[in-house]
């Protein structure tokens, strides 16, 4: 295999039908599909800009151009949907779900346009650009917050882009609206087994909501909150119970993390808009779960 080429044969065979196909009409000369997602896939691998893709992949005002329209017609979350559920089918996919975020740097690129800071990011239809694009101020500077739900083996579900100083907990219940997978018989699959986070989702809104649809909550109990609680006397209620030996396995978030970081443009933001930064976020979890289904004998 190339170093240009990210995809092996038995990967893209699994989403090629569902990428954009040339129309019949006069035009333009249809690009190479498989072409332009390896463009995208290598630009993001290796974060260097978009004027320096390789000739390999034509102009590369092209292979933007596709990336961009991919980004704002939701085509990559489609994908990720039907290759999630194709899992889910052959029983890959493993519902005790982890949940957590990571930050990512934004670099002086990506933030040299108008931001209305005190507006709020979309978390409803992630495929319309919020007002603050998803850049805010944190300790480190100018940050980008990457929240994803994953499957048991580490690979992702949902994912969400907020600014850098945003907190965890109340990115907890837009995540899990946006958790569906469609069944070929019957409605899709909304509800986990279990969720695993770490206290940071130690929440009453978000214990009662998983008690509420009869998910198992594996989330510590931060100190402060236990003083409380006992303070409280019999009015604090029940102790937190926690699974020890099932919130070891939380850790498959972080290894996911790892994995994603791996594609320099993802560990940095260079992307001026949300929509097509976290674009390139599902494209990642594309190519994981194809990789896990074209292993599979």
């Amino acid at each position: 295999m190339s170093r240009f080429q990210k995809l092996s044969d038995a990967q893209w065979s699994l989403i090629e039908g569902m990428l954009p196909r040339p129309t019949g009409r006069k035009g333009r000369p249809f690009a190479d599909a498989r072409l332009m997602v390896e463009g995208i896939v290598y630009r993001y691998r290796t974060g260097i800009a978009w004027r320096d893709l390789p000739a390999v992949f034509g102009p590369w005002q092209t292979v933007w151009t596709w990336h961009h329209r991919m980004a704002t017609e939701g085509i990559w979350d489609r994908v990720l949907a039907k290759v999630i559920a194709a899992a889910d089918a052959a029983g890959m996919v493993d519902w005790s779900i982890s949940v957590d975020s990571t930050i990512a740097r934004t670099h002086q690129h990506a933030t040299n346009t108008t931001r209305l800071t005190g507006a709020g990011s979309n978390y409803t239809n992630p495929r319309l650009e919020p007002p603050d694009h998803g850049i805010g101020r944190s300790r480190g500077g100018l940050s980008t917050k990457i929240h994803q739900l994953v499957d048991g083996n580490g690979l992702p579900l949902v994912t969400l882009i907020t600014p850098g100083q945003a907190g965890d907990s109340p990115m907890f219940l837009p995540l899990m609206a946006q958790l569906r997978i469609e069944r070929d018989r019957g409605r899709p699959r909304t509800r986990p087994d279990a969720v695993r986070g770490d206290k940071a989702y130690s929440s009453r809104a978000i214990r009662g909501h998983l008690r509420t649809r009869g998910i198992r909550a594996v989330i510590p109990e931060p100190d402060d909150q236990k003083g409380h609680r006992q303070r409280r006397g019999s009015r604090g209620g029940r102790p937190v119970g926690l699974d020890d030996a099932d919130y070891r396995h939380r850790n498959v978030i972080e290894r996911n993390y790892c994995r994603m970081k791996q594609w320099r443009g993802l560990a940095t933001r260079y992307d001026k808009h949300a929509i097509v930064y976290r674009a390139a976020v599902v494209l990642n979890a594309v190519i994981a779960w194809t990789q896990q289904l074209s292993d599979t004998p």
